[in-house]
């Protein structure tokens, strides 16, 4: 702005984002000027009572406009703003320039030059339009990370108040933010781990089936399902804990969550691993006779042993089969028992 402010042979450059809606934003003086006069400039005149001002607001973007432009020297010397405001500070005329103009949001920028100076020439009007994009940019781009403060302010305030252990994580597992519960989850080695900045189960199957839900989750709602999906992660000898991967949908209220894609709550407090059949009804949104059905044919089972033990007829196993294939992506019963075997220890049989 200093730099602005000496180019344009100006007293002051002002810089000013505001809200459409109740005018109030953030507002930035080149200095030094007078603070007192810089808070009367905001706070006793309005749209109206600055020469100038509508013309620039209702006129185009990056289109400079220079106040003794739009009126004469005698118009401009006779209004109560030059009068009250600029004569007894030497100042003479404006040029405001609009970089930015949305539904919610006016930027201006303003360069005033001092009595003794000439008018605001072409070339000085053709130097503050060039600026004007780079400004646009400059203010897109502290958005971005106003957005980027909020949103970690959210994960520290939302998130280490619980005193589950939470880790948000990217599409490959990548740990974007770890809650105080699940930071000394780490620090123990267990039951989930950060190895590489990557979270981690200790058991290598389990660890895999984590990240291909955290991957899902990633990848599309539809083969996670909306309600997520509990894994047991327990270690050997501890005590059962569940890992339960949440997806963070866009167009839902998770979506303040993003750019992570996954939310792992870890339950240490469950007196049970998830029972299978939760485990694949969450995984590919199946009913629960669909799962009972994957679960008996993804263990090797024919097709006529399944429907005997389900007590179902052989008509409605094919229904169900035929539902299974087209939410697995399947297509054949060794498909499936290669789904089952792909996915590994959280759908072992018990015993």
């Amino acid at each position: 702005m200093t730099r602005i402010t000496k180019a344009v042979d100006a007293a002051y450059t002002t810089i000013a984002l505001a809200s459409t809606a109740d005018n109030h934003g953030r507002f930035a003086a080149q200095s030094p000027w007078d603070p007192v006069q810089m808070r009367a400039l905001q706070e006793d005149y309005d749209f109206d009572g600055i020469p100038g001002l509508k013309a620039a607001v209702v006129g185009d973007i990056d289109t400079p406009v220079a106040t003794l432009s739009h009126m004469s020297e005698a118009e401009l010397q006779q209004t109560p703003f030059f009068q009250n405001w600029a004569k007894p500070q030497g100042l003479r005329e404006a040029c405001i320039t609009k970089f930015v103009h949305t539904a919610d949001r006016i930027g201006l920028m303003g360069c005033t030059t001092r009595a003794g100076r000439g008018t605001i020439s072409v070339e000085d009007q053709r130097f503050l339009a060039l600026l004007s994009p780079h400004l646009r940019r400059a203010s897109l781009i502290g958005d971005l990370l106003d957005q980027a403060r909020v949103t970690a302010s959210l994960y520290r305030e939302a998130l280490d108040y619980l005193a589950v252990p939470i880790v948000l994580t990217g599409a490959n597992g990548a740990i974007l933010h770890a809650n105080a519960a699940a930071d000394q989850m780490f620090s123990v080695q267990g039951p989930i781990l950060s190895r590489n900045g990557l979270l981690q189960a200790q058991n290598p199957v389990v660890a895999r089936a984590l990240l291909e839900a955290i991957a899902s989750a990633a990848g599309a709602d539809a083969s996670l399902g909306s309600r997520g999906i509990g894994l047991p992660i327990s270690g050997p000898g501890r005590s059962p804990a569940v890992a339960y991967v949440l997806p963070l949908t866009k167009g839902t209220a998770r979506a303040v969550f993003r750019p992570a894609c996954a939310a792992v709550f870890v339950s240490t407090t469950t007196s049970s691993s998830p029972l299978p059949e939760a485990v694949l009804t969450t995984l590919f949104d199946l009913t629960p006779a669909e799962a009972r059905v994957l679960l008996r044919v993804g263990s090797g089972l024919t097709a006529s042993k399944t429907a005997l033990s389900l007590g179902i007829g052989e008509n409605t196993l094919k229904t169900h089969l035929n539902r299974i294939f087209a939410k697995t992506g399947t297509r054949r019963q060794a498909d499936l028992v290669k789904l089952i075997s792909d996915i590994g220890t959280p759908l072992a049989p018990a015993g």
